[in-house]
């Protein structure tokens, strides 16, 4: 998807939200604007092998 296409979808996103949920997301945005990219980018990474090892996480946990 492009920017603009991407954006667009978040607007669509955005009008149907709960106003308490909007709030929300404006803080983590607000967030996410002062991070690097390389802080951004191992966030995504672990978040990727969180979601993909949840399961053995779970395993391992008991």
């Amino acid at each position: 998807m492009s920017r603009e296409e991407v954006k667009s979808a978040i607007n669509e996103l955005l009008d149907n939200t709960p106003e308490q949920v909007l709030n929300e997301v404006f803080e983590y945005l607000k967030t996410v604007e002062t991070k690097s990219e390389e802080s951004i980018s191992m966030s995504h990474n672990l978040r990727t092998i969180l979601t993909e090892d949840k399961e053995l996480l779970e395993r391992l946990a008991q």
